[in-house]
């Protein structure tokens, strides 16, 4: 597979923000979203084999681990890899755009998946059957521009109410873009069973910073 690079940081974003996390970033992606910060991922990388990947993964300690991208799901080397890591006993969280569909990947995955709101430049892309295999410890993600991004929001999860079993929705702000008040207030405002997500590491480290 194509890795741009593995590290081991704070988890970001989630419900499991603040936990120490080895990250495995996978190279490409199919989509340019707009306020995209891992443009870097697109491209490049350098080709490992399964077993150095998973090397390397043992290397840092702990046993939580995100596979992220760039779009993770584009190298279908990403099923042996989560199969192995659970096998050994890794809490494993895969993050998506939602352009494409999770549920080859192993059930126990904690699946973390955008929806892509009208301001990203990638609106519509979702991958509606997603929704017939999350359950309630996965988790949907909408980033936050703008008033159309959070009324796009809104309705998305009104029309598929019936429909999610997942537990945890997550209303995010771009950062250094939308203000995290602004987005409380209209969330407050509508009485939205959402969470509030913001990106950890931005806060901690110069949000530019690779490797984080």
């Amino acid at each position: 597979m194509v890795i741009t690079e593995i590290f081991k940081s704070i988890q970001g974003e989630s419900t499991y923000a603040g936990l120490p996390c080895v990250f495995v970033r996978l190279t490409g992606c199919n989509l340019r979203c707009h306020w995209c910060d891992t443009a870097y991922a697109f491209h490049g990388g350098r080709q490992m084999s399964l077993d150095e990947v998973l090397a390397c993964v043992r290397g840092y300690g702990g046993k939580l681990v995100e596979i992220t991208g760039g779009e993770p799901l584009l190298q279908p080397e990403i099923i042996p890899l989560t199969e192995t890591l659970i096998e050994e006993g890794y809490r494993v969280l895969v993050e998506t755009s939602g352009e494409r569909f999770v549920g080859n990947l192993p059930e126990s995955v904690v699946k973390i998946v955008d929806v892509k709101c009208p301001a990203s430049g990638e609106g519509g892309k979702f991958c509606r059957e997603n929704l017939q295999v999350l359950d309630g410890k996965d988790q949907l993600k909408f980033v936050i521009l703008d008033r159309e991004d959070y009324t796009y929001a809104k309705d998305f999860l009104e029309e598929h109410r019936k429909r999610l079993r997942v537990e945890e929705v997550i209303l995010s702000p771009v950062f250094g873009r939308l203000p995290a008040r602004q987005l409380t207030e209209w969330i407050l405002a509508d009485e939205l069973r959402v969470r509030l997500g913001f990106q950890l590491h931005k806060f901690i480290w110069d949000p530019g910073t690779r490797g984080v």
